[in-house]
């Protein structure tokens, strides 16, 4: 009977106290969920990849990806080689077979090769206006002696650097003996930063109220 009492009256005194004891306890510090801090670029790597679309976009994701590695890569991973370039010898007609055959390659840069076997300048599908170009007109007429060479063991940060400088957008690739292996373009060095070459159908750039209205 006399434990029954007492087990009352500690239960009464706990409820009285309590509240009035609160304002001297520590308060318990807010439970904070574990934050994974990445230690490597593969941690890192594998965390981006965990993302749910609502935090990062998967487009937004492999922006970051591509530029994480964009140092890292040569001029050689992302050249169009050799032996998939379309050649134009100096002295060849530019005929309607000869420019069917320059737009059917989807490429707009095309190496012009002189009579020893080296490089004589570009043609750019830019200058091939097919309604003034007769059938007797060679690739000469349309040449464009400025050219410009990086070699295939360039990083891209290194070809990109060249390109600004150069203010180009094309590049002949040789290797360490001087042999022309490939050709790069700034169009494929921004789609190996980007991840993707941006779109924009506005061709107007050199129209003032075009761009004012735009």
């Amino acid at each position: 009977m006399m434990r029954e009492r007492w087990r009352k009256f500690l239960i009464w005194l706990a409820n009285f106290l309590g509240p009035k004891l609160d304002k001297y306890r520590i308060p318990e510090e807010p439970v904070v969920p574990e934050i994974f801090l990445p230690e490597t670029e593969a941690d890192l790597v594998w965390l981006l990849k965990k993302l749910p679309e609502t935090v990062l976009k998967k487009v937004d994701r492999q922006k970051i990806m591509m530029a994480m590695t964009f140092s890292r890569k040569k001029v050689r991973d992302v050249m169009l080689k050799r032996e998939k370039i379309t050649f134009v010898h100096i002295n060849d007609f530019m005929g309607p077979l000869m420019l069917d055959k320059l737009y059917q390659s989807g490429y707009a840069h095309f190496p012009v090769i002189d009579e020893k076997g080296g490089i004589a300048g570009v043609i750019h599908t830019s200058s091939l206006n097919s309604l003034k170009i007769k059938d007797t007109d060679r690739a000469a007429s349309f040449l464009n002696h400025e050219v410009y060479y990086m070699r295939d063991d360039y990083s891209l940060t290194q070809a990109m650097a060249a390109f600004i400088r150069t203010n180009s957008y094309f590049f002949m690739v040789v290797n360490y003996g001087g042999q022309v292996v490939g050709l790069i373009t700034f169009e494929a060095l921004v789609e190996k930063l980007l991840g993707e070459l941006p779109e924009d159908d506005f061709t107007a750039d050199d129209n003032l109220m075009a761009v004012a209205k735009r």
